[in-house]
C-alpha cells in the first residue's frame, strides 16, 4: 500500500489547505517556476506553480466561469478576445462555448502549456478548435507588441510572485487599456478579500486611473484563499449590467442571477472601495 502524503499551501503562518495523495504526477521546475501535479481523492488532479494552487479538476469551473463570461455575456458583440496567462487552458474553454472569430492564448511558460496537455484534458479539446491560438510570451511583451484591437481581454495570471508579477503592476493595465477596441472590456483576478485586501485597494486605485467602469464582483473557489475570489470588470462604456446575451447552456456554476449577484459586494469591502 502506498504512504499518502500530504501537500500543504498556507494561507497565513498558521492556516492553509492541504491535500492528500498518493501519486506525483508530475514535478519539475521550468525556466520560470516550480510545477507540480498531485492526484488527490476529491478534487482529481491539482496543478500548483510555485507551491501555490492554481487550478483542480473538481472545482476548476468557479473561477473560470466567473472570469469569463461577465464580459462575455456583456459585450455587445465580442469577436477577438485575448487571454493573458492560463496555461491550463481552463479560461480558453469557456470563451471558445460563444461564437467568436479568434480566441489567442498568450503564456510565458511553455512547460505549463505541456504539463495541462497531459493532465487537463480540456486544454486538448480547446487546441483542436481552429479558433483558438496558444502563444509562448511574456503578456505585456505581447500587448506592448500588438496591433490588434481587442473586444475582450482577459487576465488569469496566478500570484504576484514570479512570471506574474508584471501582471499586476499599473503600467500594465495602461497597455491593456490601448489593446482593447473601442467598447472593449477586461477582466482580471485581484485576489482574496479576506487575505489580499491591500493589494485589492491598490489596484482598484489605478484601474479608476485608467478606466471610466470600473466594478468588482465576488466568487467561490473552494481552493483558493479564503474561498471566495474577487475579479474586475474594466472598461470606458459598458456597464456590466447591461447583459447583452444568454449565458451558454452546459454551464456549471454561472448564470444571468449569479451574474447579477456577483457585483453585490459586502459591506467591508464596499466600504474599502469608498
Amino acid at each position: 500500500m502506498s504512504e499518502v502524503k500530504k501537500r500543504l499551501e498556507y494561507h497565513s503562518r498558521s492556516s492553509g489547505i492541504f491535500f492528500e495523495f498518493n501519486r506525483c504526477l508530475f514535478k519539475k521546475k521550468s525556466t520560470y517556476q516550480a510545477i507540480e501535479v498531485i492526484e488527490n481523492p476529491y478534487f482529481g488532479h491539482v496543478l500548483f506553480l510555485d507551491g501555490l494552487v492554481q487550478t483542480t479538476e473538481k472545482d476548476e469551473f468557479f473561477y473560470h466561469e466567473m472570469l469569463a463570461h461577465p464580459a462575455l455575456v456583456a459585450h455587445p458583440d465580442p469577436q477577438q478576445v485575448l487571454i493573458i496567462g492560463g496555461g491550463d487552458g481552463g479560461v480558453l474553454k469557456e470563451v471558445l462555448r460563444y461564437p467568436i472569430k479568434k480566441a489567442k492564448l498568450v503564456e510565458i511558460d511553455a512547460q505549463v502549456i505541456e504539463v495541462a496537455q497531459r493532465y487537463f484534458p480540456w486544454l486538448s479539446s480547446c487546441l483542436q478548435d481552429s479558433r483558438a491560438e496558444i502563444i509562448t510570451a511574456e503578456g505585456k511583451d505581447f500587448l506592448q507588441n500588438s496591433d490588434r484591437k481587442y473586444d475582450v481581454i482577459l487576465v488569469d495570471s496566478s500570484e504576484p510572485v514570479g512570471p506574474s508579477v508584471s501582471l499586476h503592476e499599473e503600467n500594465f493595465y495602461q497597455i491593456l487599456k490601448d489593446c482593447l477596441a473601442p467598447k472593449g472590456i477586461a477582466c482580471t483576478q485581484v485576489g482574496s478579500p479576506f487575505y489580499q485586501l491591500e493589494p485589492i485597494i491598490k489596484a482598484k486605485s489605478f484601474f479608476d486611473k485608467f478606466f471610466k467602469v470600473v466594478y468588482l464582483y465576488l466568487a467561490p473557489v473552494p481552493t483558493y484563499p479564503g474561498g471566495i475570489w474577487c475579479f474586475a470588470f474594466l472598461s470606458d462604456t459598458v456597464e456590466p449590467l447591461s447583459v447583452r446575451r444568454e449565458a451558454p447552456s452546459g454551464l456549471k456554476y454561472y448564470n444571468l442571477d449569479i451574474h447579477r449577484a456577483a457585483f453585490v459586494l459586502p459591506n467591508f469591502l464596499k466600504k474599502q472601495m469608498e
